[in-house]
C-alpha cells in the first residue's frame, strides 16, 4: 500500500510517500501555497508510480471522528468551516483539490481535530447558552491531533508501554502551539479550542484573550471584526509583540541583542506554555510522560531547557546533553521523576496509517479507523 500524504503547515508544506508504514520519499516546499506545491508533487506522484491512495491534513474536521474521502459534499462541509481555521483550512482544500487532478486513487481528508472528538463534556463544553451551543455545535473542538497520535505512538515504542495505557501531556511546539491531556490513547483536555487560536502564545496568534477586552477593542472603534480576525490570527503572539515575522529564531536573536520586547514575548511565550501544562496534568489522574514536539521542540534545546526549568513542581528535571542530542529521545535526568521525551512530528505517518485503515474499513463495510 502506497499512499501519498500532503500536510500544508503555517509556512510549508510537507509532502511524502509512504509505503506499508514506511516514509521512502519526502518533499518540503518552503512556502504555504498549493500554486508551488503543485510541481514537486506531480513530480513525486511519477517518481513514486503507482500510488494507491492520497490523505491530506485538514485542521478542521468538525464532529468527524474518521478521515474521510473527499467528494463535492464533503469539500463543500470542509469549506463551510474555513472561518473556524482561517490560516490553514483553504490551504488544504486547494491542495486536495490538486492532488484529485495527478493521483488516480482516492483522497481522504484527514482531521486534527479527530483525536479530541471523544473529550468528555467537562472539558469541551463552553458557558455560552445553551441555545448558542446546540445550534451553532459550539464546543472546544481541539487541534494538532494528527501529531499527538503520531507522538503518542512513538512515546508508548520508546517506553515499551501500550499507547493505550499511557497518560500524557502532550506539547506540540512549532509556529502553532498546543497541549493535550492523553488518556485511553485519546485527547480528554487540550488548550485549543472552538478554533486554533485558544491556549497559547504562537508565532502569529494570540492565544486565549479576554473576551471583555476584545469587547472593549470592537466598541471603542480601534478595530472591525475583520481587523481584529486579521490580527488575531495572523499579527500577535510572538510577531505582534516584537515586531518581527514571529520566527522564534529571530526572536531569540533579538534577545540575544538586549531587546527588551524579544525578552519580554518570551518570558510571555514560556509562562503561557507551562500554564497550559499545568492545566493538563490537573486533567489526569497521573502522569506518565511529558512529550515534546514539532519544530520548536525538536530544534530549540535550550528555549526548552528554559520552559521546563520551572516544571520541577510537577516531577519534571530535564539533563541539558540530552536535550542538545538529536532525534527521538528521553530529556529526562532524575531517577523516579516524570519521564520526559522529545519526538519528531511525524504527520505524514500518522496521515498514511489513517487513510489505510480507513480505505480497509471501507472495503469491509465499516465506519472507519477506530484503533488510533
Amino acid at each position: 500500500m502506497r499512499v501519498l500524504t500532503v500536510n500544508p503547515g503555517s509556512s510549508s508544506v510537507k509532502l511524502s510517500v509512504v509505503e506499508d508504514g514506511r516514509e521512502v520519499d519526502r518533499v518540503t516546499v518552503g512556502a504555504a501555497s498549493a500554486a508551488q506545491a503543485r510541481q514537486p508533487l506531480a513530480g513525486l506522484v511519477v517518481r513514486r508510480h503507482p500510488i494507491d491512495a492520497a490523505g491530506v491534513r485538514f485542521v478542521h474536521g468538525g464532529l468527524s471522528t474518521d478521515p474521510v474521502p473527499l467528494d463535492h459534499a464533503e469539500t463543500a462541509r470542509l469549506t463551510a468551516l474555513t472561518p473556524l481555521a482561517p490560516l490553514h483550512q483553504p490551504l488544504s482544500l486547494e491542495l486536495a483539490a490538486v492532488v484529485a487532478e495527478i493521483v488516480p486513487g482516492p483522497v481522504y481528508a484527514c482531521f486534527d481535530t479527530a483525536f479530541h472528538a471523544r473529550m468528555p463534556e467537562a472539558a469541551a463544553h463552553y458557558a455560552l447558552p445553551r441555545s448558542w451551543v446546540r445550534e451553532h455545535e459550539l464546543r472546544r473542538y481541539g487541534f494538532h491531533g494528527l501529531s499527538c497520535a503520531s507522538a503518542l505512538r512513538r512515546t508508548a515504542e520508546l517506553l515499551d508501554r501500550e499507547p493505550t495505557g499511557l497518560r500524557l501531556v502532550c506539547c506540540h511546539i512549532g509556529a502553532g502551539v498546543s497541549v493535550t491531556a492523553v488518556r485511553d490513547g485519546h485527547g480528554v483536555d487540550t488548550s485549543m479550542g472552538f478554533t486554533p487560536l485558544e491556549g497559547a502564545v504562537m508565532a502569529t496568534r494570540s492565544g486565549s484573550v479576554d473576551p471583555g477586552l476584545l469587547l472593549y477593542l470592537l466598541r471603542s472603534g480601534v478595530t472591525d471584526a475583520a481587523g481584529l480576525d486579521d490580527a488575531l490570527d495572523r499579527g500577535s503572539g510572538l510577531a505582534g509583540m516584537t515586531g518581527t515575522g514571529g520566527d522564534v529564531r529571530d526572536v531569540l536573536t533579538a534577545r540575544d541583542r538586549g531587546d527588551p520586547d524579544a525578552r519580554t514575548a518570551i518570558e510571555v511565550y514560556l509562562h503561557r506554555l507551562r500554564r497550559e501544562i499545568g492545566a493538563m496534568v490537573a486533567s489526569l489522574d497521573r502522569l506518565d510522560a511529558l512529550v515534546f514536539t514539532g519544530g520548536v521542540a525538536e530544534h530549540q534545546p535550550a528555549l526548552l531547557a528554559e520552559l521546563c526549568e520551572r516544571l520541577g513542581v510537577f516531577g519534571v528535571r530535564t539533563d541539558s546533553g540530552r536535550l542538545a542530542a538529536e532525534g527521538d529521545r528521553e530529556v529526562g535526568r532524575a531517577p523516579g521523576a516524570v519521564r520526559v521525551l522529545v519526538v519528531s512530528a511525524r504527520e505524514g505517518l500518522e496521515i498514511a496509517r489513517q487513510t489505510t485503515l480507513a480505505m480497509a474499513a471501507r472495503a469491509a463495510g465499516a465506519g472507519g479507523p477506530r484503533d488510533r
